[in-house]
């Protein structure tokens, strides 16, 4: 979520078996209110839009290769005590997120509050330079099995993008219990160049290109923590 331009390389692998990209630029010295965020087509450099099948309810799905029992046990692995009665007829998956934090150690969370319009006003947060940290968050999955959901996340400073990340969080089932994913750990930059505010932005995305959550924001590094 933060800025990792200097030190981090290409190819990273997650905890969760995700990977993850990293891109970097030289940095720029000005920067206009149009030219902030990137637009969906700079943003979007993980290559075209995949074209996948119809979705399916859940009860489709069940329904779907019922005569093979490795499928047929592993879709009922996957949706555990979900209520196929109450839910098995929406299509479209829901997914909530309940909370978003920073954690850092040896430091109490950073809970980060989550705007309704997704444009959290002023600065949303402050970084210690060089400092570990890693973003936590916990969401609700409803309706229907989200395919493939996935984490975003750009950043620029000065209106030149210094930081692109991608996290492949998996494929989840509804459940009234939230699901808890943290990230990769990460170190913010270090120095005088690296200090200052930084504009980003963070989407949670699923296969089929639906976003969850879109969220634009500012945060600053600084010699210490606000």
């Amino acid at each position: 979520m933060g800025s990792d331009h200097d030190e981090k390389e290409a190819g990273q692998t997650s905890e969760a078996g995700g990977e993850k990209e990293e891109h970097h630029e030289p940095l720029s010295r000005h920067a206009s209110e149009s030219s902030v965020y990137a637009t969906e087509e700079e943003e979007d450099e993980y290559g075209s839009k995949i074209q996948l099948g119809p979705l399916c309810t859940i009860k489709e799905h069940l329904e779907k290769d019922k005569d093979d029992e490795s499928l047929r046990k592993w879709k009922e692995q996957l949706l555990g005590s979900v209520d196929v009665n109450n839910i098995g007829e929406i299509l479209e998956p829901e997914v909530n997120f309940t909370s978003l934090s920073i954690i850092s150690p040896g430091r109490d969370d950073i809970v980060l509050p989550i705007p309704e319009d997704g444009k959290p006003k002023g600065l949303w947060f402050t970084l210690k330079e060089g400092s570990n940290y890693r973003l936590k968050f916990s969401f609700v999955v409803s309706n229907n099995i989200v395919s493939g959901l996935k984490y975003t996340n750009t950043v620029w400073k000065t209106a030149v993008k210094v930081d692109s990340s991608k996290e492949m969080l998996g494929t989840f089932s509804p459940q009234l219990e939230p699901y808890t994913h943290e990230m990769p750990e990460e170190v913010t930059p270090a120095g005088m160049f690296a200090r200052g505010q930084y504009t980003a932005r963070s989407k949670f995305v699923d296969d089929d290109n639906k976003c969850y959550l879109e969220i634009n924001y500012t945060f600053d590094i600084r010699k210490d923590w606000a």
